[in-house]
Parts: C-alpha cells; sequence; structure tokens
C-alpha cells in the first residue's frame, strides 16, 4: 500500500478521499487554487500546496503544476477525484512517465471510452446493446439528417465527446434538425473543442440506470450492481438511489453482464460506471464514464464497502477485496446533491458566502454528509455550486425515502439560493415515492416541484415597501455615482433593468 499519496481535486471528493486514506494510515497532500486557500479539504489532509490562481485552467487543470507538487512532496500516487483531469488519459500518462501511480484506468481504457461515438463502435463489437443511432464519421448536415430520417423521428443529437447534457438536443421534426444540430455543434465546440455528433433514437420515458464495476490488475472484474439516476435537471443528476427500483433478478443480472463485457473490452482497471438508458424491458449503452461517480456512496451504503479503499488497493496492485458471490444486496439507499441554483431560475447558480448552515446530523451507517465546505465559506463562479451530497440508508424504499425526507428538513442554508425546496418536494411527490420514474420526472412535474417560494406569513405589501425601499436607495446611489464619473451619460450608468444577454433581477434577503 502507498504511503503517500497526492489528491488532484477539491471539495467534497477530496474530503472523501483524504477520510479514506487517513483511516489506512496513508499520508495525504492536497493542492488547492487562491480560492481555496484555507479550504476544508486543505484542513484535513496532512499537508497542502498551492497550485495557482482560482480558474481551474490555471490551477487544478494545470498537469505539469500537480505533478511538480508530487514530486517535491514525494507522493507515491495520484488520486484524482471525479472531473477536472479525472478522465484525461494525457495526465494518467504523465503521472505514469514521472514514476507516480495513477488511481484509476490505463490511458488506453480512458481513450477508448472518451469518445461516445468510438465508444459506441466498441460496445457493437463487444455485444453490448445500443440505442438504435447514427455514430459514423460523416459529420456534414446531408449525411446527419439522412441519419435521422432513417432512424425516425423524434431524434437526439449528442456532442461526440463530453458530456453533462452540453451539446445535446432533442428533434421532434425534419424541419427543426438543421438549427437543432448546429446549436449542438456550437456548444460542443464551446464546451469540448469538438463538434462532432452522434444521431441516436429519442426515447420518450427513459431510466438512467447506470452499473457500478471495478476491475484490478489480474483479471478479476465484477458488477457492484445498479443505481437509478433517472431524477436530472438539463441532462444532469439531482437525486440516485440504490437498487433501481422495480429491478428484477434476471434483469439486474443481464446489466451487470453487460456492463463487465463493456469493462473487459477496454482492458479496465479500478472504478468504473458503465450507464444505460432503459425503456420498458429493454436497455441501451449510453456511456462509460472512466472514474468514480458523484453517486457512489449509495453503492457504498447497501453493500458495506469503502470504493476509495478498493480504488487505492487496486491501484497498489491487490486483487479485488471481493468477488461476484460475495457481494449482495442490503437494505436502499438515497443520495440527493444539495446545490447553490435556483431551479425557479432554470437551475441558475447562485453563488455567495454561506452566512449560515446547518447540515442533519450524521448518523452512522443511516445519515451521512459529504461536504467540502463550511458556514463561512463562499460559493464562487469557479466551479461547481455544489454544497453538499446527502446520503441516506434505510430497510427499504419506503423507510430510506422517509429517512431522506427528515433530513432535508433539518437543512438550514443561509446566503446563497439552494435546490432544497425542489429535493424536499420531490422526496414527498406521490409519484416519486411510487417509484414512477425517468428522466422527465422533473420537467412533468414542474408545477408541483418548482412552485414559487413563499414569502411568510407577513403581509406581501410589507415585503414590496422594503424591497422598494432597498431598490430606490441603490436606484439613488447608482445615480449619485454617475453623475461623479468621468461619463455621466455613459449608457452603462443608465440605472434601469435592463442588461446583456440575461433578464435584470437583484436577490434581496430580508430578516
Amino acid at each position: 500500500m502507498f504511503g503517500k499519496i497526492l489528491i488532484a481535486n477539491r471539495g467534497e471528493i477530496a474530503c472523501r478521499v483524504i477520510a479514506t486514506a487517513r483511516r489506512l494510515g496513508i499520508g495525504t497532500v492536497a493542492v488547492y487554487s487562491e480560492a481555496d486557500a484555507g479550504a476544508r479539504h486543505t484542513r484535513m489532509a496532512d499537508e497542502a500546496w498551492p497550485i495557482g490562481p482560482a480558474p481551474a485552467r490555471e490551477s487544478y487543470l494545470v498537469a505539469e503544476r500537480i505533478l511538480d507538487v508530487a514530486r517535491r512532496a514525494g507522493a507515491e500516487a495520484i488520486h484524482p477525484g471525479y472531473g477536472f483531469l479525472s478522465e484525461n488519459a494525457d495526465f494518467a500518462g504523465a503521472c505514469a512517465g514521472a514514476g507516480l501511480v495513477f488511481v484509476g484506468p490505463p490511458p488506453a481504457a480512458i481513450r477508448a471510452m472518451g469518445s461516445k461515438a468510438e465508444a459506441k463502435a466498441l460496445m457493437e463489437r463487444a455485444g453490448v446493446p445500443l440505442v438504435p443511432g447514427y455514430h459514423g464519421a460523416a459529420q456534414d448536415v446531408r449525411a446527419l439528417k439522412e441519419a435521422a430520417a432513417r432512424i425516425g423521428y423524434p431524434v437526439l443529437i449528442k456532442a461526440s465527446a463530453g458530456g453533462g447534457g452540453k451539446g445535446m438536443r432533442v428533434v421532434e421534426a425534419a424541419a427543426a434538425f438543421e438549427a437543432a444540430l448546429a446549436g449542438a455543434q456550437r456548444e460542443a465546440r464551446a464546451s469540448f473543442g469538438d463538434d462532432r455528433v452522434l444521431i441516436e433514437a429519442y426515447l420518450t420515458r427513459p431510466r438512467h440506470i447506470e452499473i457500478q464495476v471495478f476491475a484490478d490488475s489480474h483479471g478479476n472484474t465484477v458488477s457492484l450492481f445498479e443505481r437509478d439516476c433517472s431524477i436530472q435537471r438539463r441532462h444532469q443528476k439531482v437525486i440516485e438511489e440504490a437498487p433501481a427500483p422495480g429491478m428484477d433478478p434476471v434483469r439486474r443480472a443481464r446489466m451487470g453482464e453487460a456492463a463487465v463485457a463493456a469493462a473487459r473490452a477496454v482492458g479496465y482497471v479500478g472504478a468504473g460506471t458503465v450507464e444505460f438508458i432503459a425503456e420498458g424491458e429493454t436497455f441501451y449503452f449510453m456511456e462509460m464514464n472512466t472514474r468514480l461517480q458523484v453517486e457512489h456512496p449509495v453503492t457504498e451504503m447497501v453493500l458495506g464497502l469503502d470504493l476509495v479503499e478498493w480504488q487505492l488497493r487496486v491501484a497498489a496492485g491487490e486483487r479485488l477485496p471481493l468477488g461476484a458471490a460475495d457481494l449482495a444486496l442490503r437494505g436502499h439507499a438515497i443520495e440527493a446533491r444539495v446545490y447553490a441554483e435556483d431551479p425557479a431560475r432554470d437551475f441558475l447558480p447562485a453563488v455567495g458566502t454561506l452566512a449560515h448552515l446547518r447540515q442533519p446530523p450524521e448518523v452512522p451507517g443511516r445519515v451521512r454528509v459529504e461536504t467540502g465546505i463550511v458556514q463561512g465559506d463562499r460559493i464562487t463562479p469557479d466551479y461547481d455550486p455544489m454544497i453538499a451530497k446527502l446520503v441516506v440508508w434505510g430497510e427499504d424504499r419506503a423507510a430510506a425515502i422517509r429517512q431522506l425526507a427528515a433530513a432535508l428538513a433539518a437543512y438550514e442554508v443561509v446566503g446563497v439560493t439552494t435546490n432544497l425546496s425542489l429535493l424536499r418536494a420531490v422526496a414527498g411527490h406521490p409519484a416519486y415515492r411510487a417509484a414512477d420514474l425517468d428522466t422527465g420526472f422533473i420537467a412533468r412535474h414542474a408545477d408541483d416541484l418548482l412552485a414559487p417560494r413563499a414569502t411568510g406569513a407577513v403581509d406581501p405589501a410589507l415585503w414590496a415597501a422594503a424591497a422598494l425601499t432597498v431598490l430606490r436607495d441603490r436606484l439613488a446611489a447608482v445615480a449619485a455615482q454617475a453623475r461623479a464619473s468621468g461619463d455621466p451619460w455613459s449608457p452603462w450608468a443608465d440605472p434601469d433593468a435592463w442588461r446583456m444577454n440575461g433578464a435584470g433581477y437583484q436577490d434581496l434577503q430580508f430578516r
């Protein structure tokens, strides 16, 4: 086992890796940007090193700086967490070149699964079921439009590189195809530097089910069963659970076998997730994430395992701690992602200082809060606005939902807008409790889940008067500043509600 590792990440996943390493007696090295100086993960680690300014492209994404810190700190391995450099094959190769162990799959496996189109072609050869679609090299409008016609509308245009819902468009009819394609390509090019796309049949009520796989360097590969990640907003997960509701043993075995086949097809080693889209009795391969997933704790809760420990043991050359025959599901677990964002404004990220933060008390084996922030920290636009992952366990799904609702009710956050109201609404919704799940759940129940927030028992006229008073004072201050400037007639000094590229609004908080 390693004596010291570097965690090339920040926030809750850095804290998560540090906690396991500490339990195993492994020394830890944290890295941090200027925005993260003094952050929780830097205080938890045995040592912490600066790596640059706040923007990730100048710090957490600069491989050379991270490798330099690892060398100077005497680390033997680098755990990339998820995001940032975790699925960067060049970084994995550079670690090996520097004499460091990359806690993840081989570079070749990362490259094989890095392109959705190439991954689908590989899975097709391995016999893994695919959504009917086009994954070819021709990318001109005519070829893509003809492919969509052969598949049949509605279709889904997806960026070949990357993920997270970027470069994705649903097209209902041929007349809308070219505009949707242009939009998807433009977004893909901006997000990933690659405007290639693939076309797939669009499933109208799909569920998002993924299989956690693990492989070692001795030829052993196992499925750690499934997670249901169907509750999403803008193609990004919000609530995940394990096991998937309604999953029968035969279908679980079939999906597990397909996931293991996918991992073996690329010579996989370490933790990976094979994602499927399912509708009715059918399921299809979507992609493979060659890293630990954000939602891995629900798998840990129902199996009683520490997947970060598994990662470290496999990376150190050990065999998998358990085989398929040793694994059994116990109870039900749910994870809810608590974000600084405004569901009422299309989930616009929120920034600000956490003036007050009260999280539900942790109960070993039942309630777990994974976070990288504490009260007084600032949510900035530089990084993902996730505040925490709330993970609960119950003897069955109904018990887990009750535990989730109680834990969400205990949350208190002041200083930034959060999605807590949405999470509470989902946990209490009859359709969610009845396991009527699919990826369109939030959009379909928007009237119930995204209702305007209540202002409290005070007369709304009083709040209106307070808001108008504050806005009047701000207006006067801006006007005075404009008069005192060198260009009092500048349109940028005009204190009206007009904004470029967005709606004009101000958030006011009263106590």
